[in-house]
């Protein structure tokens, strides 16, 4: 009766663990999932086409997921219908094409896949390697004659197809690069760490830290227009919010670009924020035919005098250095659109502010769910391993080897698997990730069972089950408890990287950090992050006492 309520007691908390968690099914067909990658850039065009199509219906923005083979398996398995990318990466690194073809190629290539590409945005951000300006080269060709120098390359960049090895064998260059995340790559470069990095031809810091771009003399690197990589099907389910993207065809300049990565990678304003300035300053200036739809959409209806008010302001924004989001503010008389006060705030705010409630629900359900997950898959193994010898060690290694594959390796191939990102392919990867100490305690504790208290109790006339259920699992307890306490500790770190495939947690935090260099948003998501795993530990050494306390009484 005892063992039955305690299993009652099981079930309802997963099932309220469960009820308690955000919707996580496949994309609705009603709502446009826009996606975005884990670069500023690519945060702030999902928040303008986000923002562009959300008064024509339900709009979600699944920001931050990973690098490209994330973010296209996600559009692949209908996770996102539409994410910004450019045609150097769609006709190299995702169609494998050894030299660029043409738009109508790439469309050809790509219908297939019940994928299509259009709306070039109107600028392009290729790739290039740059050096600081006392550094002496000028050129590409220039690279090869000095060996020793320290290349330090996104890791993207480095397995790329039109990245280094390319680039290696088209220059004859020798030097072996570290890998570096892109966030960090220009502070690295002006400590002199590295002596050349990759960069895209729209950062803003190359201006900050006065470096020189390389010269691409023998003409490696294809074309990077921006454009919108879409399923075929988006037209036809969301008519209106594909007119409402179609309007932003042409619509963003080079120094328009530009301007907006420095607003978020120097002033520090949200890309929320840099989009609505943008797109206010747009609909002041009316754009283009098509754009001008766009505009009014995005604006939402703004008060026209306001808005012509401002239209001066915008179209001089660029030949006066004032960045356009804040013309159209101080023609209305308000503070400049793309404020965000809480960007400037302090460390404590950052942390404990800007959301702080709902990531941390979030991140809390992603480890308690997996943790009972890996117990529930975890301690039935570790018995089988402890009582079938011939096959604990079959057991124990596929728990670990699944504990050493790399988590964005593992979450990119369970989104094609699973047919969607968020938060289930999460709780896959954090459940496959708590097994092996799940496994090992569970087994160690029972092989550490005497011999003499088993063959008592079966000599008392327990069967085989009811030995080791009121005899082994109880003395093996202590054992089996450390295991998932370690487990849960792990998975709160692990926890983070949900975050790149969009499920939310603390990781939102450190991915938004990574992109702006931001150490303030780093430390505003790994301190709670660091204290949840605290708790965690405290809260099993707290039961472990009371298991020692009650079977001493």
């Amino acid at each position: 009766m005892l063992r039955s309520r305690r299993l009652l007691s099981f079930l309802l908390l997963v099932l309220a663990c469960a009820g308690m968690m955000p919707s996580i099914h496949a994309a609705d067909a009603s709502t446009l999932h826009v996606g975005s990658k884990r670069f500023t850039e690519s945060f702030i065009l999902g928040e303008i086409m986000t923002q562009t199509a959300a008064r024509t219906g339900p709009v979600e923005h699944k920001q931050g997921l990973g690098n490209t083979a994330i973010v296209l398996g996600a559009l692949r398995s209908g996770a996102i219908d539409v994410y910004p990318e450019y045609l150097g990466t769609i006709d190299q690194e995702i169609l494998k094409n050894a030299q660029p073809t043409s738009l109508q190629a790439m469309q050809d290539a790509l219908r297939p896949l019940g994928l299509g590409v259009a709306v070039p945005l109107g600028f392009s951000n290729g790739y290039a390697l740059a050096v600081r300006g006392d550094a002496g080269l000028r050129r590409l060709s220039d690279v090869a004659a000095h060996p020793d120098l320290a290349i330090g390359l996104t890791h993207e960049f480095l397995g790329r197809v039109d990245g280094w090895p390319g680039l290696a064998r088209r220059y004859g260059l020798q030097q072996q690069p570290r890998g570096l995340d892109h966030g960090i790559a220009y502070e690295a470069l002006a400590q002199r760490q590295v002596d050349a990095i990759d960069i895209y031809s729209t950062d803003a810091k190359i201006r900050q830290y006065n470096l020189r771009v390389l010269d691409d003399d023998k003409h490696y690197f294809p074309r990077y227009d921006a454009v919108l990589l879409y399923r075929l099907d988006l037209p036809r389910r969301l008519p209106q919010a594909w007119q409402a993207l179609q309007g932003l065809e042409g619509s963003i300049k080079e120094d328009d670009m530009i301007a907006m990565n420095a607003a978020a990678e120097m002033d520090k304003q949200s890309f929320a924020a840099i989009a609505r300035g943008w797109l206010a300053c747009r609909a002041a200036t009316g754009g283009t035919a098509a754009g001008r739809t766009a505009g009014r959409v995005a604006a939402g209806g703004a008060d026209g005098g306001a808005v012509h008010a401002a239209a001066a302001h915008c179209a001089g924004a660029r030949s006066t250095g004032q960045p356009a989001t804040d013309a159209v503010a101080s023609a209305a008389g308000t503070a400049p659109a793309t404020t965000a006060p809480a960007a400037h705030d302090g460390l404590l705010a950052k942390t404990f502010g800007n959301g702080f409630a709902g990531l941390a629900r979030q991140h809390l359900l992603l480890v308690v769910l997996a943790v009972l997950l890996g117990c529930v898959a975890g301690i039935p193994l570790g018995i089988v391993a402890a009582l079938v010898p011939r096959l604990r060690q079959a057991v124990l290694a596929v728990a670990g080897v699944l504990q050493t594959v790399p988590s964005l390796a593992l979450l990119a191939i369970l989104i094609p698997l699973l047919g969607r990102i968020g938060t289930i392919p999460a709780l896959v990867a954090l459940c496959a990730y708590a097994l092996l100490p799940i496994v090992r305690n569970t087994c160690t504790g029972l092989l550490e069972v005497p011999v003499g208290l088993r063959t008592a109790a079966l000599a008392l006339g327990l069967s085989r089950w009811q030995a080791l259920v009121y005899v082994e699992l109880p003395l093996a307890a202590p054992t089996i408890l450390a295991g998932v306490k370690t487990a849960a500790v792990m998975s709160v770190g692990t926890a983070t990287i949900a975050a790149f495939i969009g499920a939310g947690g603390f990781g939102e935090r450190i991915t938004t950090g990574l992109a702006l260099n931001d150490n303030d948003m780093l430390l505003a998501g790994a301190i709670p992050a660091a204290l949840l795993a605290l708790l965690t530990q405290s809260a099993f050494e707290l039961c472990e006492r009371l298991m020692v306390r009650r079977r001493l009484s």
